[in-house]
């Protein structure tokens, strides 16, 4: 019983430790992410700038860099924040090692100069011939060789704790040494960050000047967006209508769309992969535009309400397919080169808009990270090319931030 308190003790003792290594490795996979959309963002708005003078894509690249680079900072300090808790149990641990060490030391000076007081093998002789029983006489010759079995097993544990305080004291000094390295590449982060804010303000005033280009830009953006989602509504109300015709089926919600058994089960598969979703395009990318209302913090005029996310990506590149599902609808709006691509789940839809040509048509059956079509560049922004990418519940639409792995 009592060993396997001392294991249980072990264990529990162990498990905060255990748990902080997996939350910095955590922390670090994220920190990875985040430089490598900055080394993403920095490629990108390198090429753009080869082929034509700064745009608001240019601000939007370097934007997105910018705040990745944040991202990334903060997850240096989580980390150097995490490994300061590693070394305060490693010294704790060390603390503990060091007590129960002098503790057996003690112990077995104790009883090995009570051996050499009285170290003549004649006294081991009369101490058991003094027996008063025979009996007597096989206890004290049993006691004799525990008492020696147990010197030796104390000389080993002194060893073997000596061998681990010194792993623990080079865990410590190791910890030490990553956390220096940690601060310092801080140090240069902060540093990029201060210069890439630089050449924001440098883009931003070149910007200000060509108020009226940009705002006829972002007219052209708008109402592309809204043909699209009106668009994406009316299709909603047409499915929602037909729905309600099939047999034996019923809408989660009053006016919504009535679902079959297996449309039932889709769509609680897709809800209950929420935040576990894959990118819905091949190779790298960066996300230039987040979902919702918002005004950019340097161009004041600036007003965009997304009803998805914007990912830059290189050209070529395939959208794909998050999640099990039918194809439902392929869209060109009236007056663009560009598809539409819309797949239902369930009642949950996914959009991949500004497709410059589509492998898929109305009713397919398409899996997860299935190719849907080719994501279109815009050669009068550099190549640009960029997916625009939303989910929608019925007629609510979705930020898919937060269903998407990243």
């Amino acid at each position: 019983m009592k060993h396997v308190t001392i294991i249980l003790l072990f264990l529990l003792s162990a498990f905060p430790l255990l748990s902080q290594d997996n939350s910095v490795n955590e922390l670090r996979q994220k920190r990875k992410a985040a430089l490598e959309a900055i080394d993403e963002a920095q490629s990108q708005l390198a090429e753009a700038q080869k082929k034509s003078k700064s745009s608001l894509s240019d601000l939007q690249l370097i934007t997105a860099q910018i705040r990745a680079r944040r991202e990334a900072i903060s997850l240096l300090d989580k980390e150097v924040t995490q490994i300061e808790r590693q070394q305060k149990n490693i010294g704790n641990e060390i603390a503990e090692l060091e007590k129960e060490l002098d503790k057996k030391r003690e112990n077995y000076a104790k009883a090995m100069r009570g051996i050499y007081s009285k170290r003549s093998g004649y006294d081991k002789i009369i101490f058991i011939l003094s027996a008063s029983s025979l009996n007597q006489t096989y206890r004290r010759m049993r006691y004799l060789r525990e008492y020696s079995s147990w010197r030796k097993l104390q000389a080993e544990e002194i060893v073997s704790r000596q061998q681990e305080l010194e792993v623990k004291r080079q865990e410590l000094q190791k910890s030490k040494e990553e956390k220096e390295s940690l601060i310092a590449e801080r140090r240069g982060e902060a540093a990029k960050l201060q210069a890439q804010e630089e050449d924001q303000k440098t883009i931003v005033a070149q910007l200000k000047k060509e108020e009226k280009a940009i705002q006829a830009e972002l007219q052209r953006r708008k109402k592309q967006a809204d043909a699209l989602n009106s668009q994406i509504e009316k299709l909603i109300a047409e499915d929602t209508k037909e729905s309600v015709k099939k047999a034996n089926v019923k809408a989660d919600t009053k006016g919504g769309y009535a679902m079959t058994k297996v449309e039932k089960e889709l769509s609680d598969d897709f809800a209950k992969n929420k935040g576990r979703l894959p990118f819905p395009l091949s190779g790298s990318y960066l996300i230039v535009g987040h979902f919702g209302p918002q005004q950019h913090p340097q161009l004041k005029y600036v007003k965009i309400d997304n009803k998805g996310i914007d990912i830059q990506t290189k050209p070529g590149t395939d959208a794909r397919a998050v999640f099990t599902g039918t194809v439902t609808k392929v869209v060109v709006i009236p007056g663009y080169s560009t598809h539409s691509v819309i797949v239902r789940h369930g009642n949950y839809l996914t959009v991949y808009s500004n497709l410059s040509s589509v492998y898929v048509k109305t009713g397919d059956a398409v899996s997860t990270r299935q190719a849907l079509g080719k994501i279109a560049s815009d050669a009068s922004d550099g190549n640009r090319t960029v997916l625009n990418f939303q989910i929608w519940k019925e007629t609510t639409k979705q930020d898919p931030e937060q269903w998407l792995d990243k």
